[in-house]
C-alpha cells in the first residue's frame, strides 16, 4: 500500500502564483507517488474569517476548480472538504484535552501570525489551538508525510508529540506519527518588492486575464539604478530577475548577461516575461471558466471525495475512542 500524504489550503480568496510554487506543482507530483489526501482547509478558513465567512463557500469552490484545471487528477487521489467530515472537530476536541497550553503558547507562528495578520482579530482561543486541528486533520488519515516548508516544522513536531502523549496516556497506537516532506519554495515576492498580499494587490492570480498580467508586469519596479536603457543592470536586486530565477530558470543566465551588459531594456525583459505568463496561464484560465460551468460535475467530485475521507477518519476515531473506552 502507497504512504499516505495529507495537504491542505485554506479558501480565503483567489489563489497566485505564490500557491502554484508552493503548493499545487508539488501536490501535481506527489500525486504519483503517493496516496493523497487534498483538503479544502474551511475550518481553518474560518479562523481569521469569521467576521464574514460568507465568501469561504465560494472561494472553496474556486480553488479545487483551479487545482484540477491546473492538474490535480481526482482519479488519483482523494479531494475533500474539511467541514462535510465531522470527525475533524471530534478528534480536535479530543486532542485538545491532553495537550498541554504551554505546548501551544510556544508555537513559534501564533505570534507571528498575530502580527501578520493585523487586520484579523485573530487573538482567540481557536486561534491558539489551530495547531492541534492541524494535527486532527494529519492523524485521522495516518498520513506518514505532511508536505512543509521549514517555517512549519514546528507545527510537525507538536503533531508528532500529541501523537505519542495520547499512546502513553492510553497504552494504544492509534495513529501514525507523520514525517515531513520538505518543500524546496522559493521565495517569491510579490511585484512590488513587498511580501505578496491580497492586500497589497501586488500577485497574479492563477486565472488572471492576459491583459491585467501584461498591465501587472510592466508596472512592475526593476534596478533602481538603472534609468535608461543604456544603464548597466544589477539582476541580483531587480525583482523581475527574481522571477525569471523561479519561472524561466532556462533563461536566467542569459537574461543576467543581457542586464548586466545593457543589451536588454526593463521593459522587453518585462513584455517577454509577461508573454511567458499568459501563455502558462491562458489554457488553464479557460479549462477554469469550463469547470466553474459544470457544478455538478464539480460537486460529484467533492461528494465523492467526503465519501471516502470520511470512510477514514470515522475509522480512526473509532481506534480512538475504543482506546479511551468512550
Amino acid at each position: 500500500m502507497n504512504k499516505v500524504v495529507l495537504s491542505g489550503v485554506r479558501p480565503t480568496g483567489k489563489q497566485h502564483l505564490g500557491h502554484w510554487i508552493g503548493t499545487l506543482s508539488n501536490w501535481i507530483k506527489l500525486q504519483q507517488e503517493y496516496e493523497c489526501f487534498f483538503m479544502v482547509a474551511d475550518w481553518h478558513a474560518l479562523m481569521s474569517e469569521y467576521r464574514d465567512p460568507s465568501h469561504i463557500r465560494e472561494y472553496s469552490f474556486d480553488n479545487v476548480c483551479e487545482w484540477l484545471s491546473y492538474g490535480i487528477d481526482p482519479q488519483r487521489c482523494v479531494i475533500f472538504e474539511q467541514s462535510k467530515v465531522p470527525a475533524h472537530l471530534e478528534l480536535f476536541l479530543i486532542l485538545s484535552y491532553i495537550t498541554p497550553l504551554g505546548w501551544l503558547s510556544r508555537c513559534p507562528t501564533f505570534k507571528e501570525q498575530i502580527k501578520q495578520l493585523k487586520d484579523r482579530d485573530i487573538n482567540t482561543y481557536a486561534f491558539l489551538g489551530y495547531p492541534v486541528l492541524q494535527s486532527s486533520d494529519i492523524l485521522l488519515y495516518k498520513a506518514n508525510f505532511v508536505p512543509v516548508g521549514e517555517d512549519q516544522l514546528p507545527h510537525l513536531e507538536l503533531c508528532r508529540e500529541i501523537a505519542r502523549r495520547f499512546h502513553h496516556i492510553y497504552k494504544k497506537k492509534c495513529f501514525v506519527e507523520p514525517k515531513p516532506l520538505l518543500t524546496s519554495v522559493a521565495r517569491l515576492a510579490g511585484l512590488d518588492g513587498r511580501k505578496m498580499s491580497k492586500s497589497y494587490e501586488n500577485y497574479i492570480a492563477l486565472d488572471e486575464e492576459d491583459s491585467v498580467i501584461e498591465k501587472k508586469i510592466l508596472s512592475m519596479i526593476t534596478d533602481p539604478a538603472r534609468k535608461i536603457k543604456t544603464d548597466k543592470g544589477h539582476p541580483d536586486i531587480c525583482n523581475v530577475f527574481a522571477y525569471y530565477t523561479i519561472f524561466k530558470e532556462e533563461d536566467k543566465e542569459r537574461v543576467r548577461r543581457l542586464c548586466m551588459s545593457a543589451g536588454r531594456g526593463c521593459k522587453e525583459c518585462k513584455k517577454i516575461l509577461a508573454d511567458s505568463f499568459k501563455s502558462f496561464i491562458g489554457p488553464r484560465r479557460e479549462k477554469k471558466k469550463e469547470l466553474l460551468r459544470k457544478k455538478d460535475y464539480i460537486r460529484d467530485i467533492l461528494k465523492e471525495g467526503n465519501k471516502k475521507a470520511n470512510a477514514v477518519a470515522s475509522g480512526t476515531l473509532e481506534e480512538v475512542k475504543a482506546a479511551m473506552k468512550i
